[in-house]
């Protein structure tokens, strides 16, 4: 329930000199075919005209706004009227993309033939003349099953779009001392339309303390159980952990205020432990399990990082540190010869155990090993341990540079299925050239250590989500193919 659904209106346009007829024809073509390929989508025809002119603009704009519609889609049945539809997509409210329909036939190509190739390049001109941001697909000309493939891409990147501009952002206390890895300028995310409330962690534990006893906290509790199984390691941690929930949960609803939608940034060290008595770790991995991304360390980037990976995917997404290099024996004897991949194109990924349950192998509630080196161990329990699940995975973050510029990097790869014989929420990700990656993009553009994990290849869509919200193309790093060079790379090397 955290995130928008997508209502997408389709408007046809058509310009004065073409037949009418062709674009009303391949409009019905075009919504008939995306109501057979993606029937549990939300797809509106605009009936009340073909928009040739700024009164039909006027027309059209009141129609979608009236059924509701939070996503555009202006489709070129033929050539169609630059100035008219261009003026929709600027009044328009909301995610906007522009499609163009292909010719059908040989035989129909005298009164038959719509030009919408020709009228495609004058649409871009005057979105560019106008200012508006619009989603053009790769290659925006097709027939009707490829323009109906063409709007489905687009729904998540809509999604995505919408629901930023209703986010809010809740976070407690300063980043822990000597963190100054994820500090970064807010003001890009004001930029996008994100809200932040900041928070103290003692407002925090004065919400928490106010929980004690609470009769919600037994129920929960056997949430708990039933979620963790015979991985229940510290069951008398449980109830404190099911207070902790209850509290955040509280605090969202109370705090939402007119935003829609919350992900937040938590603190969990240095004084989280001996005052609340346990890590939050297993609590931000059902949140994040629920819709609600929670990232560690005050991670403000790391939270909107991981929410707009939640809408994309429409699954849990978990946030890891990029920690630690794979022992070269360990490679030998386990990778090596079995995946295509160099001791270099691997690495771990790890944080404490805030990855959801159901994105482990298996998984253990245990104490926080790294805390508990300086701390009293029963102060550490709290963490969900276990092996990443194998599978696809997409590595990505958005960021603001210290001297507040908005960048991202986004790279696909897969965790392998090798155990990690480490602690923690932990897998061994393989990410192609991921050796040039980490010089040339993480740490040439000064990126954090965190990084948010969606479960899946969603590089495509995030890659057309962070150009639409306004992050330059050259400040979108990916892991460049062998023989690419990246612009800081030695050509000596």
């Amino acid at each position: 329930m955290n995130m928008p659904k997508v209502k997408l209106g389709i408007v046809a346009v058509s310009r004065d000199c073409f037949p009418e007829s062709l674009s009303v024809t391949r409009r019905g073509n075009l919504v008939k075919a995306y109501k057979e390929k993606y029937p549990a989508e939300d797809i509106y025809e605009c009936p009340i005209c073909i928009v040739e002119s700024e009164i039909h603009m006027v027309q059209a704009l009141e129609d979608i706004k009236k059924a509701g519609c939070n996503a555009l889609c202006v489709y070129l049945g033929n050539f169609g009227p630059e100035i008219s539809e261009t003026l929709l997509a600027k009044h328009f409210d909301g995610p906007k993309m522009f499609v163009a329909a292909a010719e059908e036939t040989g035989d129909h190509l005298c009164q038959g033939r719509g030009d919408a190739y020709c009228g495609m390049l004058n649409a871009s001109y005057n979105l560019l003349l106008r200012n508006i941001k619009a989603y053009i697909p790769e290659y925006p000309v097709g027939d009707a099953a490829d323009c109906a493939d063409m709007i489905h891409e687009f729904v998540p990147i809509a999604r995505a779009v919408i629901a930023l501009q209703d986010l809010k952002i809740i976070s407690f206390g300063p980043r822990p001392f000597n963190f100054l890895a994820c500090n970064a300028p807010i003001k890009q995310l004001y930029n996008l339309g994100v809200e932040i409330e900041e928070n103290s962690e003692l407002d925090l534990f004065e919400s928490f303390n106010k929980h004690e006893g609470d009769e919600r906290i037994w129920e929960i509790v056997k949430e708990m159980e039933e979620e963790l199984g015979a991985g229940n390691k510290k069951p008398e941690i449980l109830p404190k952990l099911a207070q902790y929930e209850l509290t955040l949960k509280d605090w969202i609803r109370d705090h939402k205020g007119y935003r829609k939608y919350v992900a937040i940034a938590g603190k969990c060290w240095p004084a989280f432990q001996t005052q609340f008595g346990f890590v939050p770790c297993y609590v931000n991995s059902r949140l994040t399990a629920q819709g609600i991304p929670v990232s560690c360390e005050v991670d403000i980037y790391g939270a909107v990082s991981e929410y707009i990976g939640t809408v994309v995917s429409q699954d849990a997404v978990t946030l890891l540190d990029i920690n630690n290099t794979v022992p070269n024996d360990m490679y030998e004897t386990e990778i090596k010869g079995k995946y295509d991949y160099t001791l270099k194109d691997t690495f771990m990924g790890f944080h404490c155990g805030n990855t959801a349950s159901g994105k482990l192998s298996s998984c253990e509630m245990k104490y926080q090993m790294i805390m508990a080196r300086t701390l009293p161990e029963e102060v550490t329990q709290g963490t969900l341990e276990g092996d990443i699940l194998p599978g696809d995975i997409t590595f990505y973050r958005l960021q603001s540079t210290a001297d507040n510029k908005l960048r991202a990097y986004i790279a696909q790869g897969e965790v392998l299925p090798v155990a990690t014989r480490s602690f923690g929420s932990i897998g061994i990700f393989a990410i192609p050239e991921m050796g040039r990656f980490y010089r040339h993009v993480l740490i040439e553009g000064n990126y954090p250590h965190h990084g948010a994990v969606a479960f899946g290849h969603y590089g495509k869509t995030l890659y057309e989500v962070f150009r639409y919200i306004g992050v330059d193309m050259d400040e979108i790093g990916y892991n460049q193919p062998r023989g690419v060079r990246y612009k800081t790379e030695n050509p000596f090397a």
